[in-house]
C-alpha cells in the first residue's frame, strides 16, 4: 500500500519560547508526504516571526483571533490535506523518524491510530510512558487520552465531525468518545510518537472542567444523574491526588500512573 499523506496540525498563541523546537521536530521528520499546518491565535510575542522563517515548508498558515482551542483545532483540520491527521501543540515535540513508522500501520479501514506518548517534567526530572486507551466508555474513568499520539483519518472527521467548541479542556476526550461510541475502528501502534511536557499540577481545576466532564457523558447518551456522578467522582479523585502530592511529591504520583521509560 502506498504511503499516506500525513498532516500535522500545530496550534499556538504567544508561544515564542517553545514553538521553534516543535516546528523543527515536525519538519525534521523528512517524511516525503508531510502536510504541516500551523494555526496561530493572533500572537504578539514574536511567535509569528518564528513561524514566518519556515513558511515555505508549510502546507497552510493562518494567524487570527479564534474562539478557543477547539476552534483552532478545527481550523487546522479543515485546512489539512492528509489522509491522516495528528495534533502536536506548540510546547510538544514529535519524536525522530516517527512518521515513517506511523505510515507502516496505515490502512484504509482504520479510523483512529493510537501511539505512545512520552511524558516529561523538566521541573522534577520525571519521565514516563503513557500507553493510550483503546476504549472510551460512557463513564470516562481511567482513560488515557494522549492526543499527541493520535492520528485521525480524514474520513473519520467527515463521519463523526470535529471538536466541540463548547469544550475548553477535554475536547479531545469528547471527540474520541464520540468516535468510539459511534463504532470507529481503532488501531494501536506500539510506537513512541511524541513528547508531552508537564509543568506541575494541572492549571485547570476539576470545578473548571465541570462542563466538560458532565457533557462527555451527556453527549454520548448518559443521564444527567450519571453526569453529576461523573463530576463528583473526578472531584473526589482529584482531592485524593492532591493529598498524595502533598505527602509524597508529584513524582511519586506520576510513577504510579505512567510506565517507566527504558
Amino acid at each position: 500500500m502506498k504511503k499516506p499523506v500525513i498532516s500535522i496540525v500545530t496550534i499556538c498563541f504567544n508561544s515564542a519560547a517553545t514553538i521553534e523546537e516543535t516546528i523543527l521536530s515536525v519538519l525534521g521528520q523528512n517524511y516525503p508526504l508531510l502536510d504541516y499546518v500551523i494555526i496561530d491565535g493572533g500572537s504578539t510575542d514574536g511567535t509569528i516571526d518564528i513561524v514566518e522563517r519556515y513558511k515555505d515548508k508549510l502546507g497552510y498558515f493562518r494567524s487570527e483571533p479564534d474562539e478557543g482551542i477547539s476552534d483552532a483545532f478545527n481550523k487546522g483540520i479543515k485546512n489539512s490535506k492528509g489522509d491522516i491527521i495528528a495534533i502536536i501543540n506548540s510546547d510538544d515535540i514529535l519524536l525522530p523518524g516517527v512518521l515513517d513508522k506511523v505510515a507502516e500501520y496505515y490502512d484504509e479501514a482504520t479510523d483512529i491510530y493510537r501511539g505512545n506518548v512520552i511524558i516529561r517534567n523538566k521541573e522534577t526530572n520525571f519521565t514516563g510512558r503513557d500507553i493510550p486507551s483503546m476504549k472510551f466508555p460512557l463513564m470516562p474513568f481511567f482513560v488515557n487520552v494522549d492526543h499527541q499520539g493520535t492520528f485521525v483519518a480524514a474520513k473519520a472527521h467527515k463521519r463523526w465531525g470535529y471538536y466541540d467548541k463548547k469544550f475548553r479542556y477535554m475536547m479531545d476526550h469528547d471527540f474520541l468518545a464520540r468516535c468510539y461510541q459511534g463504532g470507529a475502528i481503532f488501531k494501536y501502534m506500539p510506537v513512541d510518537v511524541a513528547e508531552f511536557r508537564l509543568g506541575g499540577v494541572s492549571v485547570a481545576s476539576i470545578p473548571q472542567k465541570r462542563y466538560d466532564l458532565e457533557h462527555i457523558v451527556l453527549n454520548n447518551g448518559g443521564s444527567r444523574m450519571l453526569a453529576k456522578f461523573c463530576y463528583f467522582y473526578f472531584w473526589s479523585f482529584d482531592l485524593v491526588k492532591r493529598i498524595v502530592i502533598k505527602l509524597f511529591g508529584l513524582n511519586f504520583l506520576k510513577r504510579l500512573h505512567y510506565r517507566k521509560v527504558d
